[in-house]
């Protein structure tokens, strides 16, 4: 039986001189949740975009629930996207937003969004443009949680949220979405906070998916060898490197392999150190192969950046 609720065929956008999609090929299953990363400009925000109808591709096809969205209410209604920089009119107040997501999805439980607004101390009878940042991003995720959408799209709406709260989110969405299953992507930069969150990583770079995997076949797809950089090179030599550092007569190299146990003891017998490597430093490293920064200190890119912004 065919689960595949989105799909997209060589989906290209193409703004002026930059191919914000090149040739995306994607296809997302029902009932599982999917982490969308990504550095700034990657091109997560359009291909949810164009996948919700809120933009048009340039070439391609995306198709939702076996259909177009655009002009599509049979697919919009099973829709819910929530981004960062929601907009609300004026004078609306929380409850309001709720009031009117109740009459747009059809799953909608308002006894979890007034759990919620509690659980996240929201004033829901305050004015929603005199809210603070993180107040607002409540709103987005309220909604998009209680609207139990088949398919849901959260493009970073927390981030203007504290880390308890961050954490409250991940808390709640874990327990109703194991008692209300349902598609669920999350486009983060705060990629150790989702990690274990997720059941499929898809990885965008300058507009292409460089990666699309099972998260479990993802752990342990990676390992870092640290020791005598003579000691390392040779224990590695004929390996894929992703990143390596030096200090002096030291080595840390990150190979995109995973080591067998002969290999692990021949490690270990070579006296070189074996680190797993995290969901975000691997992705970090992938977005990187190519940028040409190898120098110590220089392996974070805008993935650190946006966590300590998102953090202030």
């Amino acid at each position: 039986m065919n689960d595949t609720i989105v799909e997209a065929r060589n989906l290209i956008k193409h703004y002026k001189d930059l191919n914000a999609l090149d040739n995306v090929n994607l296809s997302l299953s029902a009932n599982r949740i999917y982490g969308l990363l990504g550095r700034n400009g990657a091109g997560k925000t359009t291909l949810m975009s164009i996948l919700t109808a809120q933009a048009f591709a340039t070439s391609g096809e995306a198709l939702v629930f076996g259909a177009s969205a655009y002009e599509n209410e049979a697919v919009l209604s099973r829709i819910c996207f929530i981004r960062e920089s929601q907009k609300y009119p004026d004078d609306f107040q929380p409850q309001h937003a709720f009031r009117s997501a109740a009459l747009f999805y059809k799953n909608w439980d308002q006894a979890f969004a007034d759990r919620l607004a509690e659980d996240f101390q929201l004033p829901i009878k305050r004015r929603i443009k005199k809210l603070s940042r993180g107040q607002l991003s409540a709103v987005g995720v309220i909604i998009g949680l209680a609207s139990r959408a088949e398919l849901t799209f959260f493009d970073e709406p927390y981030l203007g949220l504290d880390a308890v709260a961050r954490q409250l989110f991940y808390d709640r969405l874990v327990e109703d979405y194991a008692e209300h299953p349902r598609t669920i992507i999350l486009s983060s930069h705060l990629i150790d906070e989702v990690a274990n969150l997720l059941e499929h990583v898809v990885v965008i770079d300058r507009g292409r998916i460089i990666m699309d995997a099972d998260a479990d076949d993802i752990r342990g797809s990676a390992v870092t060898v640290s020791g005598s950089a003579e000691t390392v090179d040779a224990f590695l030599l004929g390996r894929k490197i992703l990143h390596r550092e030096t200090l002096g007569s030291l080595a840390s190299v990150t190979v995109d392999e995973s080591l067998g146990s002969r290999e692990r003891a021949e490690a270990q017998e070579l006296g070189l150190e074996l680190s797993p490597v995290s969901l975000q430093q691997l992705v970090v490293r992938k977005t990187m192969a190519g940028v040409g920064s190898t120098g110590v200190g220089s392996d974070t890119g805008d993935f650190a950046d946006d966590t300590l912004e998102a953090r202030r």
